[in-house]
């Protein structure tokens, strides 16, 4: 699935130089789950940019299925983004004038469906994730949980072969961030997607079967009897 390689990232912050990134050697294979933690400022979002296409290395390769996101033209590497990866971000980022039905069908206007077909997939995956009475609810009307099942939504209605999620449970109390994960965990098991999650959160690193620590921009990982 993914081979990292000698992945460096460097950027200006001012006159001085930082670097988020440096060397990082990773491979994850299809269908693995793995959780990335660090420090603030860490490089963690900066790892999961690169996986996500988000953002290019400043050197070195990342591998997508053999094909190199750090080199692809900028349509190509869209393309990429909108058939093969599904992002969840802590903050939901639903189009707040959107009801969760409509969110969810933004992501497959890239892919050219019809509106007959973007509405009926858009039904199920609500569906699958709890909301399928709630679909046409605004975000404003959901609690965050619901926001961010319909965030979830919205990531796997596509069918992607990789699910990327950042702080996906950062805004949520205890007992819903206890949902979510569930929730999460549950589609991995099912789907037989890739799944990274940056967290902050140790409880939930320790679910993982394999945790990657990034410091000062180097990766260390360490596999893990995955605990619930």
């Amino acid at each position: 699935m993914y081979q990292l390689s000698g992945v460096t990232k460097r950027y200006r912050r001012g006159k001085a130089t930082v670097q988020a990134l440096d060397g990082v050697d990773l491979a994850i294979e299809d269908g693995g789950r793995l959780v990335i933690q660090g420090p603030t400022g860490g490089g963690k979002s900066t790892l999961l940019q690169m996986l996500g296409g988000l953002d290019r290395p400043s050197a070195g390769s990342v591998l997508l299925d053999g094909v190199d996101l750090a080199t692809l033209p900028e349509s190509r590497l869209t393309r990429v983004r909108a058939e093969k990866i599904g992002f969840v971000f802590q903050g939901f980022n639903l189009v707040p004038t959107l009801t969760a039905q409509e969110n969810v069908e933004t992501a497959l206007v890239p892919l050219g469906l019809r509106a007959r077909d973007r509405r009926e997939r858009a039904g199920e995956v609500l569906a699958s994730v709890g909301l399928g009475e709630r679909r046409g609810h605004l975000p404003d009307e959901l609690s965050g949980g619901q926001q961010q099942r319909v965030a979830i939504a919205r990531a796997l209605v596509k069918s992607p072969a990789v699910l990327l999620a950042d702080e996906p449970t950062g805004n949520l109390d205890e007992s819903t961030r206890d949902e979510i994960m569930d929730l999460l965990e549950k589609l991995w098991e099912d789907s037989g997607l890739t799944f990274v999650m940056v967290t902050h959160d140790t409880a939930l690193a320790r679910r993982a079967p394999r945790l990657a620590t990034i410091r000062k921009g180097r990766v260390t990982i360490r596999e893990q009897a995955a605990r619930t």
